[in-house]
């Protein structure tokens, strides 16, 4: 009786270490993707920022995405205007993170190459406390066993209720472009 419990239990542990090892074939990830953002204008200071910090998850049977940027680990060139960032716009103590869950449209991981293709790419952002809808083409192709994901979109500060007062309303584009780059490993 001893050993039918002990085989039962090794089976048992064998099956779900099974399934947990073949799910995890499924899964890519990057803990150091880059995303940066610009809303400068002409004629005025650049407004641009970067993390290489931000982690990204896909899946490739059911070819969900999801993202993560801690805001204050946005970088720009000016310490002053990261702290107004911080501080005044995007209120980081109050919203520190940045999301974004979507799923990749007609992708087949299977057929990758060292070829870029474009996919389409539906999902939500949300920052700030807000969500918006965003819909946009990456940039798909195999480098060795990782799969490279580079894309843009463009997002407004209204869409997240990002107030910029008038005195510097001018000086700070209308849309922010954003930019990905996402270079995701096998888990």
């Amino acid at each position: 009786m001893k050993i039918l419990k002990n085989t039962v239990f090794l089976s048992l542990v064998i099956t779900i270490l099974a399934s947990s090892i073949l799910s995890a074939q499924n899964k890519y990830i990057d803990k150091k993707g880059k995303v940066a953002f610009e809303a400068s204008e002409k004629l005025f200071e650049e407004v641009k920022a970067i993390t290489e910090s931000a982690t990204a998850i896909l899946d490739t049977e059911t070819n969900q995405i999801a993202s993560l940027a801690l805001v204050k680990g946005f970088r720009f060139k000016n310490s002053l205007m990261q702290e107004h960032f911080n501080e005044n716009y995007i209120e980081s103590d109050t919203y520190p993170k940045a999301t974004f869950k979507g799923k990749l449209i007609d992708f087949d991981s299977s057929k990758l190459s060292e070829s870029p293709s474009q996919v389409a790419v539906i999902g939500k952002l949300k920052l700030h406390g807000k969500e918006k809808d965003i819909r946009t083409d990456v940039s798909v192709y195999k480098v060795e066993n990782s799969i490279m994901m580079e894309g843009t979109f463009k997002v407004k500060p209204e869409d997240f209720d990002i107030g910029i007062p008038k005195i510097v309303r001018n000086k700070i584009a209308k849309e922010v472009l954003v930019q990905i780059n996402f270079k995701l490993i096998q888990k």
